[in-house]
């Protein structure tokens, strides 16, 4: 997905949370799983800026493993993608659920995800489940939701397997230029170049 393209989600959650009276109740397996949309992830800003919010639903804020996401142990474990999970994270736009799982691909497989990078110390795959137009509620502004499936692993967290979803709120291009390939990363905002129509959540950095 172009950088360009896409508008400050961060900011985006913090509109749409402030605008609501009161905290919405919130699906994590369903968010995790995506099937969910931008607006009820929203209701994830108010947690990830305040850790108190955190501790209130249940989720013990863990020490910084990973400089580019928050991560959580759940008092109470969920079931995402027929797997108990006890340990969460958020980065930017993606929540995701920290499994102990050594291979990532037989799940990927499960999810018929496309494998965007391949290699013994990172693994990438994912898919888009929903490409809509949307327009802002305030502004009218012409919007494109995104909501991606993906799996990856991260050095920071070695014998773990990542699966969540990435949401998101993109303008419209202009014109589509092919990506440039680029190396693969840890980064949350750089991905490896994936497949043609392939594309993975943003995998937080070792």
């Amino acid at each position: 997905m172009n950088a360009v393209r896409s508008t400050s989600l961060l900011s985006l959650l913090l509109i749409v949370a402030g605008s609501a009276n009161a905290q919405p109740a919130i699906d994590l397996p369903a968010l995790i799983e995506c099937r969910q949309s931008v607006s009820e992830f929203a209701a994830l800003a108010p947690i990830a800026n305040d850790p108190l919010k955190a501790v209130a639903l249940g989720w013990r804020p863990l020490p910084q493993g990973n400089l580019f996401m928050a991560e959580y142990m759940l008092n109470t474990p969920i079931s995402v993608f027929g797997h108990s999970a006890d340990h969460i994270a958020m980065a930017g736009g993606t929540v995701i659920a920290i499994l102990d799982m050594p291979d990532p691909r037989p799940l990927a497989k499960q999810l018929d995800l496309e494998t965007g990078y391949d290699a013994p110390d990172k693994f990438m795959a994912g898919r888009e489940l929903v490409s809509r137009d949307v327009n802002d509620a305030k502004t009218g502004e012409a919007l494109i939701e995104s909501i991606i499936l993906g799996v990856s692993t991260v050095k920071s967290h070695p014998g773990k397997t990542l699966a969540g979803c990435t949401y998101s709120l993109d303008l419209p291009a202009e014109e589509e230029t092919p990506a440039a390939p680029i190396g693969p990363t840890d980064s949350p905002n750089q991905l490896p170049a994936a497949a043609p129509n392939v594309q993975t959540p943003t995998p937080p950095a070792a």
